[in-house]
């Protein structure tokens, strides 16, 4: 590119690409058989594939000016989810206790994380009550795991890449025993959240969703009893699966994002704080969720503004292509070891 070229906005359509696990999850539940595993293929052998293959954005391009498409693209992925989770159901009550069973609950669960997480992750941010962030709360609930806003807003966002953030992983945890420590500790945290503002036992936001899952799943099981058409057992079964891996998928993202980076003492949130990358396919189909450090210095601002920052800690590979040497941690730890080895310095 030329030195006088004038840039321009990305297309708004790349970020549809971010729409195509859920239609293939959507698509294996109604046909189901082996097609219930084309979530998984996807997002666990394409993606990373795509992650290599399509590169990283060498030169960023201005922001769109209108931000409807976007406003309206959140809300298509929140639709499509719901459309997600309801077809699953469908396909466990006629499916019954199988393999592929396990096989649809990982690929909707597998969707759940690359759409209904990020949308609500996104719509999180805005107003409380809103219709955005109400949205919000129905999707972490169709993955039990209402807490999250709570927590990643009022206490991720202010002690990131310190010990009082059970969301920041240390140079020492693996993605497994990351896995140990932070969930039970977000929700617990989540809970102190709510006791500080004075709502505490039966009234504290994070006990009610909990309790509203175990009365929701409770009532299915017991519904099972009296309906013969109702397999609640396989509903619940594979619900309780899915929601385990959209859960251990979303805090994956958030091991990435700031694995080992530290604050020293009660220094402010800087770009150095957390791991970026530019790789096209993670970027156009996660949302921008990939330029992280933006993320935290302007919270409020949505994601189709976030803008990369130079000389901040960046992944080897993008999102999807980083699943599996995570997953494996001494590979994890060996390569990325070097990199922060670079921003400790």
């Amino acid at each position: 590119m030329s030195e006088g070229a004038v840039l321009t906005p990305e297309p708004w359509q790349v970020h549809l690409l971010g729409l195509i696990s859920p239609i293939l999850v959507i698509i294996g539940n109604l046909i189901g058989g082996i097609y219930t595993a084309m979530g998984v293929i996807f997002i666990w052998v394409i993606g990373p594939i795509l992650d290599i293959v399509m590169g990283e954005t060498k030169v960023p391009r201005p922001p769109r000016e209108s931000g409807t498409p976007f406003e309206i693209l959140l809300w298509v992925h929140g639709i499509l989810h719901l459309l997600v989770v309801g077809t699953f159901f469908y396909f466990a009550n006629n499916e019954g206790l199988t393999n592929w069973l396990v096989i649809a609950a990982l690929s909707t669960g597998l969707s759940a994380a690359a759409s209904a997480t990020v949308t609500a992750h996104e719509l999180g941010h805005k107003k409380p009550k809103s219709p955005g962030w109400r949205l919000a709360r129905i999707l972490l609930f169709s993955i039990n795991y209402t807490h999250f806003t709570t927590e990643h807003n009022h206490n991720h966002h202010k002690n990131v890449a310190t010990e009082k953030d059970p969301a920041s992983a240390t140079a020492e945890q693996g993605l497994w025993s990351f896995w140990i420590s932070t969930i039970p500790g977000q929700f617990i945290s989540s809970v102190r959240i709510h006791n500080k503002k004075g709502r505490t036992g039966i009234n504290n936001p994070s006990y009610r969703g909990l309790f509203l899952q175990i009365i929701v799943i409770s009532s299915m099981l017991i519904l099972s009893e009296y309906l013969e058409w109702f397999n609640g057992v396989a509903i619940v079964i594979g619900w309780l699966i899915l929601s385990l891996i959209a859960i251990l998928t979303l805090e994956y993202v958030n091991y990435i994002r700031h694995w080992g980076l530290r604050r020293e003492g009660e220094g402010r949130f800087a770009v150095e704080h957390a791991w970026n990358t530019e790789s096209r396919w993670s970027r156009w189909s996660l949302l921008e969720l990939t330029r992280h450090s933006d993320h935290h210095l302007r919270a409020s601002v949505p994601f189709w503004k976030l803008r990369p920052h130079e000389n901040t800690p960046t992944l080897k590979w993008g999102y999807y292509a980083s699943w599996w040497p995570c997953v494996i941690s001494p590979i994890w730890k060996s390569v990325m070891g070097k990199r922060l080895s670079e921003y400790a310095a």
